[in-house]
């Protein structure tokens, strides 16, 4: 083998990198704040990635890497760190993507998560979204939500993953992790099953598809405080993408159950630093309230932004709102914070008043 797999995972780990790609035909790539950069040896063989796949994929991911294209697991690196990887078929050759899961579990304020989101991990019931694209935080963030309640409340909580990523031990709370096509077979089915194992808090590692998001949804409505994760960004496309998951006819009682059983949306995404030696997550979040039930169930969803604009004291905040307070502290670039803008002419716009009340202060 051009290189060993166990150094180029101690260099990650070393280096804080996020990602280690494995591709034939060019050298190890490590992404580091956000960044791809290529490693000093030679480029992967095929017989290089085929190795390093055999020498951590369980026999049953190799089977379905053989069968499907493509497998995911977890993977133990000695007592360093844990990574999820991805191995998957390109060109006909054997391809592997590692994300190094952080060994310690981050507080509220490591992350910059507001303050908002904390009180509503005491409720008894209902239904909070982390969202956000691939790579944003999204799992960093439900593992911080899941170990305050693990520490604070005496609940038994069940999380299920593709694959399991942070590890948490039973602290005041009993945790039960369970791990795709390890000790279930689908997201839908654990939820039903979960709802049997006498649970107060269920943790959805993704709402996929239509039976799970239906099934998530009625555990909220059922006395259970449920967490899950969809791709999207902002509130309002969370929303939307739940309702248009479902047939048209079933839409409206959908409108009416979320409105009822949602709690929260906190959208994320991660950002390179002004440095460039680190990253920032900027948050957007929507807090339920009357009004918001209201605007869910009308099928008035495009209101939700000024609903949030205008529930500052209720916690909320716009993801431009939170990529302009980074912006103005000098955390992020002006262009990192356009380019992940819901509405950058409006931001634009803000940022012109902005130098013009500092120039006229002057």
């Amino acid at each position: 083998m051009a290189v060993e797999l166990n150094k180029l995972l101690n260099l990650v780990v070393e280096k804080r990198a996020s990602d280690l790609h494995l591709t034939v035909g060019i050298p190890p790539t490590i992404r580091l704040n956000g960044r791809l950069k290529p490693l000093n040896t030679p480029p992967l063989t095929p017989d290089d990635t085929v190795g390093f796949m055999k020498s951590i994929a369980p026999e049953r991911c190799q089977q379905e890497l053989k069968e499907k294209g493509g497998a995911d697991f977890g993977f133990a690196f000695e007592k360093k760190a844990r990574f999820r990887v991805a191995v998957y078929m390109q060109k006909g050759q054997v391809g592997i993507a590692l994300r190094l899961i952080p060994s310690k579990i981050l507080s509220f304020e490591e992350i910059g998560l507001p303050p908002s989101v904390k009180n509503l991990l005491g409720r008894p019931r209902g239904l909070i979204l982390v969202t956000g694209p691939t790579g944003c935080g999204k799992t960093t963030t439900l593992a911080t939500m899941i170990d305050f309640i693990n520490k604070d409340e005496d609940c038994h909580i069940i999380t299920i993953e593709d694959p399991i990523e942070y590890y948490h031990e039973h602290k005041t709370s009993i945790v039960s992790q369970r791990e795709l096509g390890v000790d279930i077979g689908s997201f839908a089915e654990a939820i039903r099953r979960g709802l049997r194992m006498d649970p107060d808090v269920i943790l959805v590692g993704e709402m996929r598809d239509l039976e799970t998001i239906s099934a998530a949804i009625t555990a909220a409505e059922t006395g259970h405080l449920v967490f899950a994760t969809l791709h999207t960004t902002g509130a309002t496309r969370t929303l939307n993408r739940i309702v248009d998951a479902f047939p048209v006819e079933q839409q409206e009682q959908i409108r009416a159950q979320l409105s009822t059983a949602l709690l929260s949306v906190v959208s994320q995404v991660l950002l390179p630093t002004v440095d460039g030696n680190g990253v920032v997550a900027a948050f957007e979040i929507m807090i339920i309230t009357a009004a918001i039930q209201h605007l869910i169930r009308e099928n008035q969803t495009h209101k939700i932004v000024s609903a949030i604009q205008t529930g500052a004291k209720e916690g909320m905040i716009l993801l431009d709102d939170f990529l302009y307070n980074l912006f103005i502290q000098k955390k992020i670039t002006y262009q990192t914070m356009m380019a992940s803008a819901q509405a950058p002419d409006d931001l634009e716009q803000k940022i012109r008043e902005f130098t013009y009340a500092s120039t006229a202060r002057r």
